[in-house]
């Protein structure tokens, strides 16, 4: 009786019906024929329903499916379509992560050379905390020029950049797709603007359109390493003389994984990857999480004097989201004590992306990127350094307003990677590190790359990239100035709550030139300048 009512329960029914009509189509063929093909497709039908809960009840890796047979595959066919649903059908327009709704249209809409005005008014709550807005002017200016650009070179550099204000952030292929990483590199090289390779070495993909490189060497000198994994300098000679790679760029860190390594197995490693990086197919990869070149401080300054003098004077500098105070306070003491400068500094936030990385490192590790420049910014200016290094700036960056506002907060100039990938076709599936993406972008697999077109990409690239200066151009005209590198800390308000408005300047007060060399009772850098030692990155008792 007990088997009775378990065979007939709600959770197994439909096994108990799938078999009841397998064995019902079964006797049918016997009777009508084998060859009645509606009879012998039902019969096919039932015969896969029935194999497929007989097999759910047998295995042990999946509970669900274990008491609910055939009807427990609705929920994972469910999980797998809730974001596509959510993002379909009930997202707002402020609403979605990352990047809201309203985000990747206008980076769609600028891509594509489509109208990006809005009617009506704006759909942000003014009087909500957080709302955040620029100071515009009675007499506005008039920008003729909105390639704004900025010379990149401190006084040891030989071959200055001349960089525009935004460019496309650190992306390796292996992480992008060929097709992905040609679209971006000739967008850039239409537009006039620098295009960042990722710490997986200069692929074929990125020379092929010949637009201007960043070279990012990471710790695991990915063209320009010896096969123990120790950096070449007769490598990176050669491959930096080439006269595309405009900067080089060490990578101490990124936002979305700071202080983490990675190791690629040895069974993904391709002849072309093997051959675009460096490195022999027979054993893993691995990506240390520190710099096998060098541990302290005054070592990294050693470091940025040896790769400029083999690359043949080009700027070097370095990217690092920030994490110990101390320990960037102990980097500016060694440029203090060795005179030695990079030409530029990459502060990536926090909130920057990445095609893989673990939960608690994408969501909790690492300064968000306002924190994170304004440490920088005052620093140096306090150090009496900063009219030596330009400051780059990476994470969560789209609009106009958002390279104004971090332009404000320090930076010199943006690079932006997600913005770049909607504008050659991401969708926000993430499923980067699925190799599954929908669109061709984030993938090594040679049919759905197919879907990306090159050129027609390429030109959209190249597209965002001018919109979104033009935009900019207006903005900073609007405000009354020339350049957006005149934007100021007072130009920014942030409502605190409903009734209380306070400006940048208060927020994210800044330092007075000269003012640590001078002993400062700023609660943010006194310590941390104390204990900061120029020998090593760990703090003095």
């Amino acid at each position: 009786m007990t088997a009775l009512r378990l065979i007939f329960s709600a959770r197994i029914l439909p096994l108990t019906i799938s078999i009841a009509c397998l064995a019902i189509f079964g006797l049918a063929l016997l009777v009508m024929g084998f060859f009645h093909p509606v009879l012998l497709g039902f019969f096919l039908l039932f015969l896969f329903l029935s194999a497929v809960g007989v097999h759910d009840l047998v295995q042990s890796r999946h509970a669900v499916l274990r008491n609910y047979p055939i009807s427990g595959h609705a929920r994972y066919i469910m999980e797998d379509l809730r974001p596509k649903i959510r993002q379909y059908f009930f997202e707002g327009e402020k609403d979605g992560r990352p990047f809201p709704r309203d985000k990747r249209s206008l980076a769609y809409q600028r891509a594509k050379g489509q109208l990006d005005k809005r009617p009506f008014g704006t759909e942000y709550d003014v009087y909500e905390p957080r709302y955040e807005w620029i100071s515009h002017s009675l007499a506005p200016t008039r920008i003729s020029d909105h390639h704004f650009r900025v010379i990149v070179g401190g006084p040891d550099c030989a071959q200055p950049y001349s960089h525009s204000v935004l460019n496309i952030s650190a992306m390796s292929f292996g992480s992008l797709s060929a097709n992905a990483i040609r679209a971006l590199n000739k967008g850039a090289k239409i537009g006039g603007f620098a295009h960042d390779t990722g710490e997986g070495g200069i692929s074929p993909y990125h020379r092929e359109y010949g637009g201007d490189l960043i070279w990012e060497i990471g710790s695991g000198y990915f063209g320009c390493r010896n096969d123990d994994g120790s950096f070449s300098p007769e490598r990176f000679e050669k491959a930096a003389a080439d006269p595309q790679v405009k900067m080089i760029e060490i990578k101490l860190s990124q936002g979305a994984k700071p202080g983490h390594g990675g190791v690629l197995p040895k069974a993904k490693i391709t002849e072309e990857i093997a051959e675009i990086r460096g490195i022999p197919m027979d054993r893993d990869c691995v990506s240390p999480a520190g710099h096998p070149a060098f541990s302290t401080p005054l070592e990294l300054m050693a470091f940025i004097v040896q790769l400029r003098k083999l690359s043949g004077g080009k700027p070097v500098g370095f990217k690092l989201c920030i994490g110990h105070a101390h320990e960037f306070l102990a980097v500016v003491k060694a440029m203090l004590a060795t005179g030695i400068t990079p030409d530029f500094i990459v502060v990536d936030g926090k909130e920057g992306g990445t095609g893989a990385a673990p939960s608690e490192y994408i969501d909790h590790i690492g300064m968000p990127l306002r924190e994170g420049l304004t440490f920088v910014h005052n620093a140096l200016t306090g150090a009496g350094l900063r009219d030596k290094i330009r400051l780059g700036a990476s994470g969560m960056i789209i609009s106009a307003f958002d390279i104004g506002r971090v332009m404000a907060l320090g930076a010199d100039w943006v690079n932006m990677a997600r913005g770049f990938m909607f504008s050659i076709g991401c969708i926000q599936s993430q499923a980067c590190h699925t190799d599954h993406c929908p669109v061709g972008v984030a993938t090594q697999d040679e049919h759905r790359q197919r879907a990306l077109v090159v050129p027609d990409k390429a030109t959209r690239v190249a597209q965002f990239h001018a919109k979104t200066l033009e935009a900019l151009a207006e903005v900073v005209a609007g405000a009354g100035l020339h350049h957006p590198s005149e934007f100021k800390l007072f130009h920014f308000h942030k409502r605190i709550n409903h009734s209380q408005v306070t400006t940048f300047t208060h927020l994210y007060p800044p330092l007075r030139t000269g003012e640590l060399l001078e002993g400062t009772s700023d609660v943010r850098f006194h310590i941390p300048w104390q204990i900061a030692r120029a020998e090593s990155f760990a703090p003095a008792h």
